[in-house]
């Protein structure tokens, strides 16, 4: 799953980089849902599934938290909104889909595991700051590209699990950009003692209200769809 987020990640920081300056250019922010479903013959035994939203460049699609609990908000009416009508609600579709990417299309039997965020905002700037300049004239003749570029990406897991990764193409080779509240080693100690156990409370503020919206979210479509199967 943190390959296939990181992946995700730098396919977002390309497609933005091209769309820049047209009618289409994407904002800095998207959103992605997890499934599994079984598959007996793969390694683990099960296959997972991911469907993504991406935003257009608005000034609305340029705040995650607020992204983040405009999606809980609409997750929330939808669910109410099934409930009244005796009809189940998926946030795949086909009926009121809150994505536009991905998996769109997946087993009945497929479980909901988690939702994350994917952000080209990061400490070496804003989105929109970094792309004007890698368009202007660089002073040392080396221009870098989006590539050089960095990017985050938090996760939550119905395990409870909390992921944050720094997807970082300069980093050494030893460095992962991992975090997480929990060991994602089967073989680490017991004794392990993790500073990240509480990852969702670190960070600045603006971190610590992406974790909260994100939460926020994350229980919503949990408690909705972990209840009961939908079909």
């Amino acid at each position: 799953m943190v390959f296939r987020v990181k992946r995700f990640n730098a396919g977002h920081m390309t497609e933005a980089d091209q769309r820049y300056g047209t009618h289409e250019a994407l904002g800095p922010h998207g959103v992605l849902l997890f499934f599994t479903s079984p598959a007996p013959t793969e390694p683990h035994g099960y296959r997972l599934h991911t469907a993504w939203r991406l935003f257009l460049s608005a000034p609305e699609s340029d705040d995650l938290p607020r992204i983040l609990g405009d999606l809980s908000r609409i997750a929330k009416t939808h669910i109410t909104h099934a409930n009244a009508t005796g009809h189940r609600w998926h946030p795949l579709g086909p009926q009121r889909s809150m994505v536009n990417g991905g998996d769109m299309g997946i087993p009945a039997d497929a479980t909901y595991v988690g939702v994350g965020a994917s952000t080209l905002d990061t400490d070496d700037g804003r989105w929109y700051q970094l792309a004007r300049t890698l368009r202007e004239p660089s002073a040392t003749g080396h221009r870098r590209s989006a590539f050089d570029l960095k990017g985050h990406c938090y996760l939550l897991l119905t395990d409870d699990t909390a992921i944050h990764i720094d997807r970082n193409p300069h980093a050494p080779l030893h460095y992962d950009g991992i975090r997480s509240s929990k060991p994602l080693d089967a073989d680490r100690s017991a004794h392990w003692h993790n500073p990240h156990a509480n990852l969702t409370d670190q960070g600045d503020h603006h971190t610590r209200e992406v974790w909260r919206h994100l939460t926020a979210l994350h229980h919503t479509l949990t408690s909705y769809l972990t209840a009961r199967p939908v079909t």
